[in-house]
């Protein structure tokens, strides 16, 4: 699991910030959004321009060299704060997997080329590549001139994934962890245009996707359970490309008669039939399109499962302790992003109307 994030100098962050997962309070309710002490479940909101999207973003970067997956083409587009003199950007990551405590950082310059990297398991370093490299050497020994040829490379290949390509590993190793975490996340949201990280390597037509899988009534089951819509759709055949809806007897192509955030729902369909797979899921603005209800629901839905589900909101309906608790729900401004539990001095209960509170300006955000 991801336990704490922080980036400094990207896009539109001109200091470091900072996400920590890692404290959760001890309230006893809606305890199914902690798992091994860690916050599996959250929201984040922040009024328009503050950068949500940045920050889910930059979280994403490591899939962008520690993976093969599908990758944003126009990411590294305005990559480095503007407004700064240094040409380079530094992340940091806290992972959690098991007893094993992995911390990585790495700098990139503004083309996405690797300068610095360095992990550290149970603080203990392993690596730290800049202009030299050194090595745990009782856990990886290398050659003299291996080093040399990984200190002058000009293609700033990772340490990281040169580790997993040249060293035999047990499944259980650490690095193992890491790779299939990182190629297990997935970041996507659905605006004027869809758009997703990770995951995935192929593009797929979502009725396509539908229809060949015969996935067709459990779609029309999920549209119900959600968003209490009934579609009656026409039988299928493998080489159906359209799905169509019976409507007093004429048959309607749905695409030509859903809403927009009954198209949204059906990217939402796709992905869910996929987070079984998924490590850690981000889901930026999840609920443009949706009704407030319709919010509630299809946050129930994700965060029953398995893995980290982080979501980007600006519909305060859902800041509720029915759904989550102070410490889940994550105000962002500026340069920092803080979870309500440390928002104010106020001792908060599970009777708290905490939507009231905030439009209330209780928090301190």
């Amino acid at each position: 699991m991801l336990t704490r994030f922080a980036v400094t100098n990207y896009r539109g962050f001109d200091k470091r910030i900072e996400l920590d997962l890692s404290t959760p309070k001890d309230y006893q309710f809606n305890t199914y959004a902690i798992k091994d002490g860690v916050i599996k479940n959250a929201i984040i909101y922040g009024p328009n321009g503050c950068g949500k999207t940045n920050l889910s973003l930059a979280i994403f970067d490591i899939v962008n060299h520690l993976s093969q997956k599908w990758k944003k083409a126009t990411y590294y587009d305005n990559f480095v704060y503007s407004g700064s003199s240094s040409k380079v950007v530094s992340f940091e990551y806290t992972f959690l997997f098991g007893r094993d405590i992995i911390q990585y950082d790495y700098t990139k310059n503004d083309r996405g080329m690797l300068v610095r990297e360095s992990l550290q398991c149970n603080g203990k370093s392993v690596f730290r590549k800049d202009d030299t490299l050194t090595l745990d050497e009782s856990q990886f020994k290398m050659n003299d001139s291996v080093k040399v040829d990984l200190e002058k490379s000009s293609n700033a290949i990772s340490i990281v994934n040169y580790l997993l390509t040249s060293f035999p590993l047990q499944k259980d190793h650490y690095l193992l962890k890491l790779r299939d975490f990182v190629a297990s996340m997935l970041w996507f949201r659905c605006l004027e245009q869809r758009e997703f990280i990770g995951l995935e390597t192929a593009v797929y037509y979502l009725n396509d996707y539908i229809i060949s899988n015969g996935f067709v009534q459990e779609f029309a089951d999920f549209l119900e359970k959600v968003s209490d819509q009934r579609f009656d759709f026409s039988p299928t055949s493998a080489d159906d490309k359209a799905l169509l809806c019976n409507i007093n007897g004429s048959a309607v192509v749905f695409d030509e008669i859903a809403s927009t955030g009954t198209r949204s729902l059906t990217l939402l369909f796709f992905w869910v039939k996929h987070l079984q797979d998924a490590s850690f899921v981000f889901i930026d603005e999840f609920d443009a399109f949706y009704h407030f209800k319709l919010s509630f629901e299809v946050c129930k839905l994700l965060f029953s499962h398995d893995c980290q589900v982080l979501l980007s909101s600006h519909n305060t309906y859902l800041m509720t302790n029915d759904l989550l608790r102070p410490d889940c729900n994550f105000v962002m401004n500026g340069n920092a992003v803080k979870p309500l539990s440390d928002s104010t001095e106020k001792e908060l209960r599970f009777g708290h109307n905490i939507e009231k509170l905030y439009r209330g300006g209780t928090f301190d955000t």
